[in-house]
């Protein structure tokens, strides 16, 4: 019976030591890192800075692996059916997190059952630039030529769902006003016609849209967000510019899949912190226009609900659909 007890006692005091050795041991080979959009784009830019550093931390490679399509639902399914050990890792945002939910009645997962929510890690407000030969040179020109020519303005994004869709739709719905939404498969695509003169507006994440702004291939009419932003000062808010109570601003963090023992998350989570506040990645976000934002699990699970609650009034008021 002693000896019963005592193998007992042990196998309890293995099981709760086990966990602890093997988060000790974490990482010991690659972490995948699942950006569910196309290269090029703001999430795979600023997640490949956060990569880089977050391999410098942990003492291995962080592989940034591109799944776009399907409004972000493609590349989020392979984090939601990956092992929860941390090394399948994704990106989460206002998409897949919050519009998703609003826009897809069947979206193939749920935010607060299939996905464990890490932290979060930034906020990017977006311009509304138009292509340069456009005769607009300010939102309150845009209104009057949308109100003009209903139905002439085409605007491109980069999906369904995304900010620039979704906050097309409001501005829209707030100056009632009409344009054709045409979503891309990537927004690099959008951008390239936009250059082109194939569509005329866009509403897109300042570090994408921005460096073509600086060079002149197209015009920033206004910023999506509350204030001005530090590296465009010239360029006013589109609340200000016509549009009072217009704010936008896209967020994002690392999402995994669901049953991740709290330990490895908060790790994680420690470390994503730690990046954040490293000199190299937070002059390298300032420089993209990106606001650092790390925050607990609970604080970014409680955004993405906050945020469902916002967009879905915005689908059900400016009708917004999948294009």
């Amino acid at each position: 019976m002693q000896k019963r007890r005592l193998l007992a006692s042990f196998a309890l005091v293995l099981t709760a030591v086990l966990p602890a050795l093997s988060f000790a041991a974490y990482p010991d080979k690659p972490i995948r890192l699942i950006v569910p959009s196309a290269a090029g784009g703001a999430p795979d830019i600023l997640m490949r800075a956060l990569g880089t550093q977050l391999s410098q931390q942990m003492g291995v490679p962080i592989v940034i692996d591109n799944k776009p399509g399907a409004s972000y639902v493609i590349g989020t399914m392979e984090v939601v059916r990956a092992a929860p050990d941390g090394y399948t890792l994704g990106y989460g945002n206002i998409v897949s997190l919050a519009t998703n939910r609003a826009l897809m009645p069947k979206l193939p997962y749920e935010v607060d059952k299939d996905l464990t929510l890490i932290g979060g890690a930034l906020r990017v407000v977006n311009l509304l630039v138009v292509k340069d030969k456009l005769p607009i040179k300010n939102v309150s020109e845009l209104i009057a030529y949308a109100k003009k020519n209903p139905g002439k303005l085409v605007q491109g994004t980069a999906g369904n769902g995304t900010s620039g869709h979704l906050g097309g739709e409001l501005l829209r719905s707030m100056t009632q006003t009409t344009m054709v939404h045409v979503p891309y498969k990537a927004v690099t695509g959008a951008i390239n016609d936009l250059i082109g003169g194939d569509i005329d507006i866009m509403l897109e994440n300042t570090p994408v849209v921005g460096p073509h702004v600086k060079a002149g291939r197209m015009r920033a009419l206004g910023i999506s967000g509350s204030q001005r932003s530090a590296q465009y000062p010239d360029i006013p808010t589109i609340s200000e510019s016509g549009v009072p109570g217009f704010d936008v601003t896209a967020w994002g963090g690392i999402i995994g899949p669901a049953n991740m023992p709290k330990e490895l998350v908060n790790r994680l989570n420690a470390e994503i912190r730690t990046a954040l506040a490293s000199p190299i990645l937070r002059e390298r976000f300032q420089t993209l226009d990106a606001e650092i934002a790390p925050s607990s699990p609970e604080e970014f699970r409680e955004l993405s609900r906050r945020e469902t609650i916002k967009w879905a009034e915005v689908v059900k008021i400016s009708g917004a659909k999948l294009d």
